[in-house]
């Protein structure tokens, strides 16, 4: 039984080994990744595995824009942090999920539905991501707390252009002053809401309020220009392009 792990945290996907272990389940560890990029590359290098356990939200971006690159044939259990809401929108979509942090109960009932029906589930990833899309957005904040000399002022959501990850550090950017957000890049991305912002790449996000003109780039890319650039290139790395262009057409 070979199983393919797409997770972005190392800790969460060698605790995963770990419970699958646990459950007395015979397996083949093929491969762990952390991104959609990679994950889209894997599939299109390698066969299909047994069963593939996916997180929803990778290092850059959500797992759903891989179905946008390459079809995968495998059965697939979700792993989600997300809110009984988000959980709802996928039962309602027949998809097995496990609720992270993952029980050894709850793994144990979804690896005996997957023995006993052994088959790909019907996947309709444009549906699955808009449900999330729409729990994400309902969940998303209106402003950034962050420090200004002495104190702190608040940064409002809709002046926010882009942010992006230098050397570990997160910068949000808006047309007035560039500032340092004490968050990870997949913090606030996770906070955001998906119609207005895009993780063009593992590093970058990008509001489309601020996009000015898309132009083509090398390599089946996309190249953007937006609104203070400062010293950043922005460009949509090549698995993300027609997703990108669909949510430019939302």
């Amino acid at each position: 039984m070979q199983v393919l792990i797409i997770e972005d945290e190392a800790r969460a996907a060698r605790q995963l080994q770990k419970l699958l272990a646990s459950c007395g389940f015979s397996y083949e560890l093929v491969g762990t990744i952390d991104t959609v990029e990679e994950t889209v590359e894997w599939f299109r290098t390698n066969p299909s595995p047994d069963l593939v356990f996916m997180d929803i939200q990778l290092a850059d971006g959500l797992s759903f824009e891989i179905f946008q690159s390459v079809t995968v044939e495998a059965p697939i259990i979700f792993t989600t942090a997300f809110d009984q809401y988000a959980i709802q929108a996928f039962k309602v979509n027949s998809v097995d999920y496990l609720l992270k942090p993952v029980q050894k109960d709850d793994l144990s009932l979804a690896l005996d539905k997957f023995t006993r029906s052994n088959k790909p589930q019907s996947l309709d990833p444009q549906i699955l991501k808009q449900l999330l899309g729409s729990v994400q957005a309902q969940e998303s904040r209106s402003g950034i707390l962050v420090k200004d000399g002495d104190g702190f002022v608040q940064i409002l959501i809709t002046d926010l252009l882009y942010a992006y990850s230098e050397e570990s550090v997160t910068f949000g950017v808006t047309q007035a002053r560039r500032f340092i957000v004490d968050e990870t890049i997949d913090q606030l991305y996770q906070s955001l809401d998906p119609l207005s912002f895009y993780r063009i790449n593992r590093a970058q996000i990008v509001a489309k309020s601020a996009i000015t003109k898309i132009d083509r780039y090398f390599n089946h890319r996309l190249k953007l220009s937006v609104l203070n650039p400062r010293d950043q290139e922005f460009i949509v790395s090549r698995p993300k392009t027609t997703d990108f262009k669909d949510w430019m057409n939302r």
